[in-house]
């Protein structure tokens, strides 16, 4: 009998350790998840002012950020960005409950401003590499060899935006885990099943 009380006492104090555990980690990831939702803050408002602090006079003439929609649009999804990461944070601190719909309109929202900044990061991207490479074919010529401040600012402000877009990446697999696995995955049915069903 002794034995028995001594083997429980163990079993009570692994199942203790193993919830401790359990909910350590379980701490430990929103304490992740809210960094990664304060993070595009800074790296949003940096490449934002980045952008729109990009403006190069010389010779030929002026040009800057809002002369090109492909910037202006990086721009536009920055500062929306950031506005998200500051009320996604803020909601991740203060979770008042774990409802599966409360889950999937933060799934949802991930997934938007991750294309958001996927599609702005894409289009400055080709913008940038016509800027610095022209295109002969159609007689464009290169821009950055005349404009070389104006271009570093911009390729600055878009790595800052890709920063963001992976932050934005990663959350978006943490809020899509979060909704999914709250669903019991397929079950296997034989094929007599199957049959008798149609």
């Amino acid at each position: 009998m002794v034995k028995n009380e001594v083997m429980s006492s163990e079993m009570g104090t692994e199942k203790e350790e193993e919830i401790e555990l359990i909910s350590g980690s379980t701490t430990q990831k929103k304490w992740i998840e809210t960094a990664l939702r304060f993070l595009p803050v800074g790296l949003c408002i940096s490449a934002l002012a980045l952008m729109l602090k990009s403006k190069q006079g010389n010779d030929y003439g002026t040009v800057e950020y809002k002369h090109v929609g492909a910037f202006r649009y990086l721009a536009y999804a920055n500062g929306i960005c950031a506005a998200y990461s500051v009320l996604s944070a803020f909601d991740s601190v203060v979770r008042r409950s774990r409802s599966l719909s409360r889950a999937w309109f933060v799934f949802a929202f991930d997934q938007a401003f991750t294309y958001l900044m996927l599609g702005a990061g894409a289009s400055v991207t080709e913008v940038l590499y016509l800027a610095y490479k022209g295109d002969e074919q159609i007689t464009w010529s290169e821009l950055c060899p005349y404009y070389g401040r104006f271009c570093n600012r911009v390729e600055a402000s878009l790595l800052l935006s890709f920063l963001a877009l992976l932050c934005f990446i990663l959350l978006s697999l943490i809020s899509a885990y979060r909704v999914f696995s709250k669903y019991d995955p397929p079950s296997l049915c034989k094929k007599d099943q199957i049959t008798s069903q149609s």
